[in-house]
């Protein structure tokens, strides 16, 4: 297998991802930051909405829109209610990120096989996957700089001044900050210059000062006209926009300095590995090339660190630190493919093997727990349980079996190919576990059409509504007490809630039914996963 991606590794690369993603893109339900950026897609071709955007009708200036429009043209040929053509953007730049991922290894490491592996870890690192539905936006702004810190880096590193990759440099941090601002800007590339000064340094920079103030130029100019057109077409709002926007990064979701400290964990199945990876002293004198190792280690902690001074904190922003982290992890998994059969220290085989068994017997035990544990659910869908089941508990038998053989190349392939598994046939399940108050919003539309009536909102209801209700749905304002109603006789409503003193008020003037609830939890109310904003009450107003 590591014989077929060393032979095709862009092309092996790009079809892992595909076999793995594709079947299931539409399986998990759409979530809130997708649910923006789809609606305003949307809008896009409906509206003719493509440099003003919307969100239900509304201004949405505050994320740049390359990512919506390259949503949006795969919504063309895919249609726009697609949830498959809505998400394959960003599984695309998932390719993208992995292949520039591998190129800029095999070009500091001159290994394909050491790249494959680097690229391997980071596909599989969870939140590499988990943040296109999370923050489609961020796979975006990361994947088109890491392309920049491909082109940059072999600009930096050539003898010679080639004008090309400086100008690729700048097309794509262009891209990155069209994507989503300075975000990758400050923790992917900054990270990178600091690192590749301390590690490889800025050898023969005189002559590449004009290249390196053009690609600043550029970059500025392509990331930043979008922004100086909105300013100039509607400066009130998206100043409005804008100072809501930076106020965040001091006010909103503040966390202590130390709250990324844990972020290997967000490698997931590579958890106890990448923590290894980062014991310098253990590695310096195990891994096989000593200056990339020492900038792969610097650019994972120069991002933490600067991550770290920022005010506003979220588990979802430390992502672009799993790209160099997959690279310093590689160094730590070639070193145990390399050596692991004539180890005898058991300070350095414990952890390996405390590792890949952990793995080994959630994939043989797990089918078990799960049939257990909800063997009603479970057997409206036995089939696919039954594939999956079979599949984690054989690789898990696999993995225990080339890890007692010490055969530490199959085990890592094997381990890869189980996280490929648990979305290929583990993903199927997910419905499930819908719970019986799921009641969706999406039949809502065809209803209201029949009827020849229109639907508004009051108090904000959820972005998931929206999009499943698949049109905008106005909203009522309220101001000073009052409430801007539509001049329509009747007309709906979806509210999360409408207050008591409020329906009173209301009733002066309208006949008020309400005509049901539209829960769009998966979960059940007991659960910590269940979210009362996705609740939307259903009323009928009418003028009395």
């Amino acid at each position: 297998m590591l014989n077929v991606f060393k032979n095709y590794p862009l092309s092996s690369i790009c079809l892992l991802i595909a076999i793995v993603l594709l079947p299931n893109l539409e399986t998990i339900q759409v979530t809130i930051m997708e649910a923006r950026n789809f609606i305003t897609a949307r809008e896009m071709i409906q509206d003719n909405h493509w440099l003003l955007t919307t969100m239900n009708g509304e201004a949405r200036y505050e994320k740049p829109p390359l990512p919506t429009w390259l949503t949006a043209i795969s919504a063309l040929l895919f249609g726009v209610k697609s949830v498959f053509g809505m998400r394959l953007p960003a599984i695309i730049m998932i390719m993208v990120l992995a292949c520039y991922s591998y190129k800029l290894s095999k070009t500091i490491l001159k290994s394909s096989a050491h790249s494959i592996i680097n690229t391997l870890v980071l596909i599989t690192s969870f939140y590499v996957i988990g943040i296109t539905i999370e923050a489609p936006w961020d796979i975006f702004t990361h994947g088109f700089m890491m392309v920049a810190i491909y082109h940059l880096f072999t600009f930096l590193n050539s003898e010679h001044t080639h004008w090309k990759p400086a100008v690729f440099t700048a097309f794509f941090i262009g891209c990155s900050i069209l994507s989503k601002g300075p975000v990758s800007f400050y923790a992917l590339l900054l990270p990178f210059l600091l690192a590749y000064g301390f590690s490889f340094k800025y050898k023969k920079i005189k002559p590449k000062v004009l290249p390196i103030l053009t690609i600043l130029v550029l970059a500025i100019a392509i990331g930043g006209w979008w922004y100086f057109y909105v300013r100039l077409e509607d400066p009130e709002t998206f100043a409005a926009i804008t100072s809501k926007e930076t106020g965040n990064w001091t006010s909103y979701n503040v966390r202590p300095f130390y709250y990324y400290w844990s972020f290997f964990t967000q490698s997931g199945l590579w958890t106890i590995p990448a923590f290894i990876s980062l014991l310098y002293p253990y590695l310096k004198t195990r891994v096989i090339n000593l200056q990339a190792y020492k900038f792969t280690l610097l650019w994972t902690i120069f991002a933490v660190v600067l991550l770290s001074l920022i005010p506003e904190k979220k588990s979802r922003y430390l992502m672009p630190v799993l790209i160099p982290l997959a690279l310093n992890i590689g160094f730590y998994i070639e070193y145990l493919i390399r050596t692991f059969k004539t180890l005898t220290d058991k300070r350095e085989t414990i952890p390996v093997y405390f590792n890949f068994g952990l793995i080994a017997l959630i994939g043989i035990i797990a089918p078990f727990v799960l049939f257990f544990q909800f063997k009603t659910q479970l057997s409206t869908n036995l089939f696919p349980f039954l594939l999956f089941a079979l599949i984690v508990f054989v690789l898990g038998l696999a993995i225990l079996w080339q890890l007692l053989k010490k055969e530490m190349t199959k085990v890592f392939l094997l381990t890869t190919t189980f996280f490929g598994a648990i979305f290929l046939f583990g993903l199927p399940l997910a419905k499930t576990f819908t719970s019986t108050n799921f009641k969706p919003i999406s039949g809502l539309l065809d209803e209201n059409t029949k009827s020849n009536i229109r639907l508004y909102n009051i108090n904000h209801i959820s972005p998931e509504a929206i999009w499943q209700y698949g049109e905008k749905i106005p909203r009522i304002t309220k101001k000073d007490n009052v409430f801007g109603f539509p001049t329509d006789s009747e007309f709906v409503v979806l509210a999360n809630d409408i207050s008591q003193k409020d329906q009173d008020n209301i009733s002066k003037t309208y006949i008020i039914e309400q005509l049901g609830t539209y829960d769009l939890n998966e979960s059940e109310p007991n659960s910590k996963q269940y979210k009362d904003r996705l609740i939307s009450k259903y009323y009928y107003f009418k003028k009395k």
